[in-house]
């Protein structure tokens, strides 16, 4: 990134000086601004017209909420980056709808907060841990070239891919979505029994045609070519699911680690060509879709920054990528 100009807006000073020592590690951030209500936010945000914004929701004299629909009038150009205690849904549906471009849930600020500046600098959607099984599908923000509900979720390891993987698919579920979960053997036999043991209906959900499971390396064989994916091929497989779904009139919620697995693989380009046909199928069909990779060493810098350009929204699952993955 380059120079970030930053206002924090947080009433409670000590913690309003934990957020701007957070910030003020990386060298490109610049705290211009600290205030402690909404209507002082709203002064300081005309006057000085950040790049970035730290709002809390919880302010005297005018609410986070309230101080962000005025500041989007007189500081257009200021992204906003919620830092809340208040992890309701609806709460952080409005946030969104209003233009925000990121929510932090403050239990989780030492560990996500330079994480979501970087992708809210970056023009992309930062939704907190323990929010990432939700759909936010109002961001006014959102880039057209982009899939809107197309997300990246990031793991340390199969632990936390599979909470991530069980939350999103419990969640499409109860939604009456038709899920499609594009994973390995083990993924996919680890997701069954911790379904089952939740008490979700796998067997009925596969016999309604809900659920589908396919096995990552036996999908890939059918449209994967040395030099990467076949279009024409990829389109095959994943178009008459969502044309069978629209006449059903259910929306579908995929999956997908493959691409995962081709980065890890040192396929960093065909996993990105991969990404962009899932954005290309989504400008004439409509679905969510979220990919999983590993963290690993060859993501550092670039490559991480290339995956999260071809997505709407980052969403970490316990672990998060640490802040030295983009130096």
């Amino acid at each position: 990134m380059s120079s970030v100009r930053v206002l924090v807006v947080e009433d409670h000073e000590p913690f309003r000086q934990l957020v701007c020592s957070m910030l003020e590690t990386r060298p490109e951030l610049q705290v211009i601004g600290e205030v402690s209500d909404g209507l002082e936010a709203v002064r300081e945000a005309e006057k000085l017209q950040p790049d970035l914004i730290v709002l809390d929701i919880g302010l005297p004299s005018l609410n986070g909420i309230e101080a962000a629909r005025q500041i989007r009038k007189l500081s257009p150009n200021s992204k906003i980056l919620f830092l809340s205690q208040e992890s309701s849904v609806d709460i952080v549906e409005e946030a969104l709808r209003l233009g925000a471009f990121g929510y932090v849930v403050k239990a989780h600020a030492g560990t996500e907060l330079l994480v979501a500046v970087e992708v809210v600098c970056q023009g992309r959607q930062f939704v907190s841990s323990g929010l990432s099984s939700h759909h936010f599908t109002d961001a006014k923000h959102a880039h057209t070239e982009i899939a809107r509900n197309h997300e990246v979720q990031f793991y340390s390891d199969d632990g936390s891919f599979l909470v991530g993987l069980v939350r999103f698919v419990e969640a499409a579920l109860e939604a009456g979505n038709m899920v499609v979960v594009f994973a390995t053997e083990s993924h996919r036999k680890s997701l069954l029994q911790t379904l089952q043991v939740h008490g979700v209906d796998v067997a009925a959900a596969i016999g309604q045609g809900l659920y589908i499971p396919l096995d990552t390396t036996e999908t890939l064989a059918n449209f994967m070519e040395a030099a990467g994916p076949n279009r024409k091929r990829f389109l095959s497989i994943f178009e008459p699911i969502m044309s069978h779904a629209e006449n059903e009139h259910k929306r579908v919620a995929v999956f997908g680690e493959a691409v995962g697995i081709l980065c890890a693989e040192g396929r960093m380009k065909a996993a990105i060509e991969l990404e962009q046909l899932w954005n290309e199928l989504a400008q004439t069909h409509s679905f969510y879709v979220r990919h999983a990779y590993p963290m690993i060493e060859e993501l550092k810098g670039e490559p991480y920054a290339t995956i999260c350009a071809q997505h709407s929204a980052v969403l970490p699952v316990e672990h998060v990528i640490s802040s030295t993955w983009s130096e």
